[in-house]
């Protein structure tokens, strides 16, 4: 049962911003039909991975939504804070048409998501239809294949930075973690929404090497090079395999690449983060112009 549930426009100006007519629900229930999205769906769920396109995901903070408006993905409902509607959710509210805006007490929308908001504003948005990898990587020069990392702080980092180090597209095994999983989507600071990414399944190097790429495992191997090696920068078209952290790649993904490469280290250290990584591999063999 919902209980003192409040529907109201909202017309005011502010601050550079005129927002009209929009649709504002103030909510007093962790039950309010609308919020499923922010509490009881789990990631899953959202993904939606039987009908595709009626998958949604989380964007959370007012410059990963706008990063995300500017990329043209599309916007369902906007949670926040009711003294963000005139704040940080203003500029967000204005480029958004008429989408119902649920608003609440602090307190109320932290039981209800499981955290507290950062800068009081998510919005959840329609999920885009996957790419074929052709697509993906019909242009490309440089890109990554994320295998089997599940770490959403490390895929993340990584999104950003391909998006900072000039990789043109990221690949995606189906071990790995959803870019659009909403704690991805906030580490990466949007740049999840900036680098063209897709899922790859099967053989990754025959599949790459079809496209005309020459693929490098990062890996500790016997007859690996190092990362500053010339023949990599010499390459017109790289891809780079990155692997989890613990386990690493394996062993036939890494026996199938072309090159098997990796980060020389001193003071006994064997290996980064995969994030750290991947900064360090993507500065390193950036496209040469």
């Amino acid at each position: 049962m919902v209980h003192n549930l409040a529907l109201f426009t909202f017309n005011c100006t502010f601050v550079g911003y005129s927002v009209n007519f929009m649709p504002i629900i103030e909510i007093t229930t962790l039950h309010q039909p609308g919020v499923e999205v922010y509490g009881t769906l789990t990631e899953a769920q959202l993904r939606n991975r039987l009908e595709p396109d009626k998958g949604i995901f989380i964007a959370e903070s007012p410059k990963v939504i706008h990063v995300a408006l500017d990329a043209g993905y599309e916007p369902l409902s906007l949670l926040c804070e009711r003294r963000h509607i005139t704040g940080d959710a203003a500029g967000i509210i204005e480029r958004c048409g008429d989408i119902p805006v649920y608003t609440g007490e602090r307190e109320l929308l932290a039981d209800l998501t499981g955290y507290t908001l950062t800068r009081g504003v998510l919005c959840a948005m329609r999920r885009p239809m996957p790419h074929p990898v052709t697509d993906v990587c019909r242009d490309a020069q440089r890109i990554v294949v994320i295998d089997g990392v599940t770490d959403t702080t490390n895929i993340g980092a990584i999104f950003r930075s391909a998006a900072a180090l000039g990789i043109d597209a990221v690949l995606l095994t189906p071990t790995s973690c959803d870019p659009l999983n909403r704690r991805a989507v906030r580490v990466s600071m949007g740049s999840v929404f900036l680098v063209p990414w897709t899922w790859i399944e099967g053989d990754v190097t025959p599949s790459l090497n079809a496209l005309g790429f020459k693929t490098a495992a990062m890996a500790l191997s016997d007859d690996s090079i190092t990362l500053d090696d010339p023949v990599l920068k010499q390459e017109p078209r790289l891809a780079l395999i990155m692997g989890t952290e613990g386990d690493g790649l394996a062993h036939e993904v890494i026996g199938d690449a072309n090159y098997v490469v990796r980060i020389p280290m001193q003071h006994g250290v064997d290996s980064l983060n995969v994030a750290a990584a991947s900064a360090v591999a993507f500065w390193e063999l950036r496209p040469q112009h």
